[in-house]
């Protein structure tokens, strides 16, 4: 028997698989890295907008382990944005009490951007009230696989792994699963953000591309995640 439970009129942890950036420049005669100036605009504002909504914990994807196989001049201007951008932002990002997070590798991007992420990690760690997580260099399956391989390392043998195990070896490790899940762009897949996290989260796809995302259509997400039961298994 399906237990079904009302959703919370805010979710608590709230992810955002930010795409389209490059279709909206295209759409709009522009180079893709315009698209994404404008995609870093709005993860900005979202950012704000959502504490002030409510939700404790936003993530946001900014680059995926698949990324990689972009144009080498693609990647390389990401990079250097990137480093800009979160340099430029991160007193706005992590003010008011948020600790930053980063999820993903941490062996491949710039050493800049490296020491930016983890310099905003160090300075934030004793944050409580909001937590604002950025997956750079971050896959699902990756994940997972990084987490099996800390406790590995750990010497824990195979049969006395279980799911708390895992769950503590993840890059969200201490934070709440996610309630709500919103992709824009009007893909409709989850491109496996949080495989182990997600499997009860609420899933909500927008038809616009993220440089056109608004407070407003993150309050109708929010709405029609309000509306649903929560169903979990057993």
């Amino acid at each position: 028997m399906t237990k079904k439970t009302p959703a919370k009129t805010i979710p608590e942890h709230v992810v955002i698989i930010p795409d389209g950036n490059r279709r909206w420049a295209k759409a709009h005669g522009l180079e893709s890295v315009e698209g994404h100036k404008k995609g870093l605009d709005v993860a900005l504002k979202v950012a704000k907008d959502s504490r002030n909504m409510g939700i404790k914990v936003l993530t946001l994807w900014g680059f995926s382990t698949e990324n990689w196989g972009r144009p080498k001049r693609e990647v390389g201007y990401l990079m250097r944005m990137y480093s800009w951008f979160f340099k430029k932002h991160f007193r706005e990002l992590v003010s008011d009490g948020v600790r930053f997070r980063w999820l993903g590798r941490r062996d491949r991007v710039s050493s800049e951007l490296k020491k930016i992420l983890e310099k905003a990690e160090k300075e934030t760690a004793k944050n409580k009230k909001y937590m604002l997580n950025i997956c750079i260099d971050y896959g699902g399956h990756d994940e997972l696989v990084r987490a099996v391989k800390k406790l590995l390392r750990r010497g824990i043998k195979p049969s006395k792994i279980d799911e708390e195990m895992i769950a503590q070896s993840l890059d969200t490790a201490g934070q709440p699963n996610p309630d709500l899940l919103i992709r824009t762009s009007g893909e409709m897949r989850t491109s496996g953000i949080m495989p182990w996290q997600t499997i009860y989260t609420e899933l909500y796809f927008s038809k616009l591309f993220f440089p056109d995302f608004s407070v407003a259509e993150l309050k109708r997400a929010i709405s029609d995640y309000a509306r649903r039961q929560r169903r979990y298994g057993a």
